[in-house]
């Protein structure tokens, strides 16, 4: 794609942004259980990984707690879009907890794959980061047959029964490329090594670093706008960097924009993660434009459609009579 040039200050937006399907979905169902049941509705950890939606929905009567055991018998506890390991739905049931699970439905589906494969007695090597709530749900699906593969130096120590009967997973907000050359030095050292049924790199993944990949030549800065413990928006800004920027930046809000980063900048690329309601993208844009960055150009790579309904749980109560 050609890019115009231009004697301005730019603002090369990538699209898609934000939001995916999933994310819309955990949130909405947070929402929609307070307007069901009232406040409080408790969230075991953060629904998504974004500081702003887990301030909003606390303002709305959202309770965010660590561990089940801090959830009132008979509450409502909702169980974020990272997904969690069979244990935590055994233990809400023994605590007699009120449940909803706003698991991303692309992580259930690595779930199901994780329970399959170990069901045929596979060695399951799940490629992810140490400690990411995504990780430790997969791998509770399947503990004594998973085992992780944070990134290509980690391949070295992996160790398997057979090495004919092995097969990858990976965690949905990887780096694309990271997880392909992780799966090559997999491949080097297991030849046998199957892949899954269907890519488990998340669709919205994929398609921001595609959109970041091609904004980030053309961009002396890239902000992406996102929160530190956001694996996929941390993955934007690694992406940005490999592929030509001369610099990049996570930011949670326009607030954290510092003007010094500024300085001799032309063009500067924006993109948020798939946790970040495009109000924050708004305000770092209303920001820019206050400095001389108002010419916008947004570069769409791809369509996105996707939509997934509320979990089924939710569903059920909402259309249920309301007592007269």
């Amino acid at each position: 794609m050609t890019m115009a040039s231009s004697s301005t200050r730019r603002v090369l937006l990538a699209k898609p942004r934000g939001y995916c399907a999933g994310v819309d979905r955990a949130v909405q169902t947070v929402e929609k259980a307070l307007e069901q049941y009232g406040a409080p509705v408790y969230v075991r950890k953060q629904i998504v990984h974004n500081v702003h939606v887990v301030k909003t929905l606390e303002g709305l009567g959202a309770i965010f707690v660590n561990e089940n055991d801090e959830v009132p018998e008979d509450a409502i506890v909702v169980f974020s879009a990272h997904g969690v390991a069979p244990i935590v739905h055994e233990e809400a049931e023994r605590l007699k907890l009120r449940t909803i699970d706003a698991t991303c439905p692309l992580v259930t589906k690595v779930h199901r794959e994780a329970v399959r494969f170990a069901k045929d007695d596979y060695d399951i090597l799940l490629i992810g980061h140490q400690g990411h709530p995504e990780v430790i749900g997969t791998t509770g699906e399947a503990p004594a047959h998973i085992q992780l593969v944070d990134g290509p130096k980690d391949v070295a120590n992996v160790t398997v029964r057979d090495p004919e009967k092995i097969v990858w997973l990976s965690q949905t907000t990887l780096s694309v490329d990271e997880t392909t050359e992780t799966v090559d030095a997999l491949k080097e050292r297991f030849p046998s090594l199957q892949s899954p049924p269907s890519d488990d790199i998340c669709y919205a993944t994929q398609n921001r670093q595609t959109a970041i990949k091609e904004i980030a030549a053309e961009a002396d800065l890239v902000l992406v706008v996102g929160s530190r413990n956001s694996s996929n928006s941390v993955r934007l800004v690694e992406v940005a960097k490999d592929y030509g920027a001369k610099d990049a930046r996570l930011v949670d809000y326009a607030e954290e924009i510092d003007d010094a980063w500024l300085e001799g900048v032309q063009t500067v690329g924006i993109s948020s993660g798939a946790s970040v309601p495009d109000i924050l993208v708004r305000g770092v844009l209303d920001h820019l434009a206050a400095r001389g960055f108002a010419d916008v150009q947004e570069i769409e790579t791809v369509k996105e459609h996707m939509i997934f309904g509320l979990p089924r749980e939710l569903r059920q109560d909402l259309r249920a009579p309301r007592p007269s």
